[in-house]
């Protein structure tokens, strides 16, 4: 084999597999936040009212800031 596709082969390689790797690391990141979005104060609001309560603002940021603190 010549010595020039000995070194352009690999790093020919290389390239395709990480432009193939970012794509399906990408594609992967996309459909586990459509299927987990990551939590809203509306949704802690929405889940408080299921819950029968009126949330406060205050008590909203509350539990913002204790699920960013458990993270």
């Amino acid at each position: 084999m010549d010595l020039w596709l000995q070194i352009t082969l690999p790093i020919i390689a290389l390239i395709v597999g990480a432009i193939v790797g970012f794509y399906l690391s990408q594609r992967y990141f996309k459909k586990y936040l459509r299927e987990n979005p990551p939590v809203n104060e509306n949704m802690i609001r929405a889940m408080m009212m299921q819950m029968g309560r009126k949330p406060s603002e205050k008590q909203v940021r509350q539990v913002m800031q204790s699920m960013n603190e458990a993270k």
